[in-house]
């Protein structure tokens, strides 16, 4: 089967289409994302409207390359088109009325893809992000007759790492640390899902773009701190000329909640006190911020690894492209927790994805819903 995927939770556009052989091989035909960095960078962050205007922009020309690269792009073999289609596509792209003028010559002049099921993502997200893609989704299935399934962007995030490792074993341990969300949730199976601690305040992700901005370092701040940090011990080890020593901020609860936003502020008034902000300190602060952010992560993921004898640890989101994390992660286990496999994606599918929501959308496929009953739902929860 032939499954086209759509995710639109934030600000990247992302189409893929993956196809699964009847022994459950999974083979990906395209994987395209139309990224939103560059305006990021400009305006400092990612700000919900712009970047809803953004996807209706992108979200066609995105899904025109995934069928060319995926050798599905077709012409249609007649140019007759409905009246009465033309009126249901124009009430269900009601918000997206950009994507609503583009979308009827495309159906005039392509053919229907040799898809068998539509993948989307219909939260958790930013609202209106997530209308774009879930209004595109519903308009294909109207028009070509393709049965849709709904997915969680959260699980997408841990069910992209079956992409390449089929043998993960039950129970795992997930930590889904992204820009919008910091997560761990304990996966019994596939479909079987406890969150046991989120953050009570800002995201990790979002602690480092904030953290960034502060120290004046530029958007994306997780890629910039990360990328400072390169080679730099954290002064809070003892090292270096900074005398930087962040909070850790919730290290040693007994729950498994995080936060974040006390973090923010000690950078804050840190960077403060500071006169001489050369590279140097640069470097040394991003460590500190980078090396505060993580402990906190393992010391709470490992504590849930020990009390439920999980057999896999699995990471997801943003986040976890961040090869210091991943280091760190898979030392503790090696030592900790030697018989607990650690998995983690290629950086390019931790960040939002559309392969990540087909291989979803697959394991969900008997979850086929009337693409009139699908609505977006920014604070979807995976349990």
């Amino acid at each position: 089967m032939k499954i086209l995927a759509i995710e639109t939770s934030c600000d990247d556009t992302g189409i893929a289409i993956l196809e699964v052989s009847k022994t459950g091989n999974f083979s990906v035909l395209a994987n395209i994302i139309a990224s939103q960095i560059e305006i990021g960078k400009k305006y400092g962050g990612v700000y919900p409207m712009m970047a809803k205007r953004e996807h209706q922009k992108n979200i066609l020309p995105t899904f025109i390359s995934a069928l060319k690269e995926a050798n599905l792009l077709k012409p249609a073999q007649s140019v007759f088109f409905p009246t009465a289609k033309n009126t249901d596509i124009e009430k269900i792209l009601e918000r997206e009325p950009e994507l609503f003028k583009k979308i009827i010559p495309f159906f005039k002049k392509f053919s229907k893809p040799d898809i068998d099921l539509i993948s989307v993502t219909n939260g958790p997200g930013l609202e209106p992000c997530l209308w774009v893609g879930v209004n595109f989704a519903k308009c294909l299935s109207y028009f070509w007759n393709i049965p849709i399934v709904p997915v969680n962007h959260i699980e997408s995030h841990i069910l992209v790492n079956l992409l390449e490792n089929k043998n993960i074993k039950f129970p795992a341990i997930s930590l889904v640390v992204s820009g919008g969300h910091t997560q761990i949730i304990l996966v019994e199976k596939i479909g079987k899902y406890k969150i046991l601690g989120e953050t009570r305040d800002d995201a990790a992700g979002e602690c480092f773009d904030k953290c960034a901005k502060l120290l004046g370092l530029g958007y994306p701040g997780g890629q910039i701190i990360s990328k400072l940090a390169e080679g730099i011990k954290a002064p809070s080890t003892g090292s270096g000329q900074a005398k930087i020593i962040l909070p850790r901020p919730m290290i040693n609860t007994k729950d498994y909640d995080f936060s974040f936003s006390g973090l923010k502020t000690a950078v804050l008034y840190a960077d403060r006190k500071v006169k001489i902000k050369n590279k140097k300190y640069k470097q040394e602060m991003s460590a500190e911020v980078q090396q505060a952010i993580i402990d906190v992560l393992i010391k709470k993921t490992m504590k849930t690894v020990k009390d439920f004898d999980a057999k896999s640890l699995v990471l997801g989101g943003g986040v976890s492209a961040n090869q210091e994390l991943r280091k760190q992660f898979k030392n503790k286990l090696e030592k900790e927790m030697p018989n607990t496999k650690f998995f983690a994606p290629k950086p390019a599918l931790s960040t939002d994805n559309g392969l990540m929501t087909a291989i979803a959308g697959f394991y969900h496929k008997k979850n086929i819903k009337n693409w009139q009953e699908i609505k977006a739902d920014s604070n979807l929860r995976i349990n």
